[in-house]
């Protein structure tokens, strides 16, 4: 990792805490409230590629875990990562990096524009959607002790907002490449 990197992921890692500055929706019957920090796994991957997107999110999870109040709504402390909404927050992590990884395996710069925005938003649904899903709904299935169904059926709310910040990540994305492309091929 150059000094770049390392510069790209902390200027993201604060991006992400910025996202938490717009208060928490919370549902009511599921333990998990919508926030615009997970357009930021979506955002870091498709930006600023895999291993630097997740780098941003394991800053800022460092960060959470030392019980600065980075997360949405002023919050945290390892409480907070150990309880319900904990798979998510650590899921970021390796979402971003999946997100990331599909972005530098399906955009290149010689693509048209309405293929790469194709590439961003399917790595984006694929990493900062499926696989946040898979890591963050058996972990409130766990620790919430809720049934897996149930957190499931009530996890589909999140998916119009999720598929919504996906396409405005795919547009973000596409203009960062074309403008100052930071995406690298791995």
């Amino acid at each position: 990792m150059t000094t770049r990197d390392l510069a790209l992921s902390a200027l993201f890692a604060a991006i992400i805490i910025v996202l938490g500055l717009v208060p928490p929706v919370p549902l009511g019957f599921i333990p998990v409230p919508i926030t615009l920090q997970s357009m930021g796994v979506m955002l870091a991957g498709c930006i600023i590629g895999a291993k630097r997107g997740a780098l941003a999110y394991a800053i800022f999870v460092l960060l959470a875990a030392a019980g600065l109040p980075v997360l949405s709504g002023g919050r945290g402390g390892l409480a907070i990562l150990m309880g319900p909404t904990g798979g998510y927050i650590l899921g970021w992590i390796v979402a971003a990096f999946v997100t990331g990884l599909i972005a530098e395996r399906l955009v290149r710069q010689d693509q048209s524009e309405w293929r790469q925005l194709g590439g961003f938003f399917a790595a984006s649904v694929i990493g900062g959607i499926v696989v946040l899903y898979a890591i963050g709904m058996p972990w409130v299935t766990a620790v919430a002790g809720t049934p897996f169904y149930a957190v499931a059926s009530g996890s589909v709310v999140f998916v119009p907002g999720d598929l919504l910040k996906a396409a405005i990540t795919a547009l973000a994305a596409r203009a960062v490449l074309a403008g100052y492309p930071l995406l690298h091929r791995a």
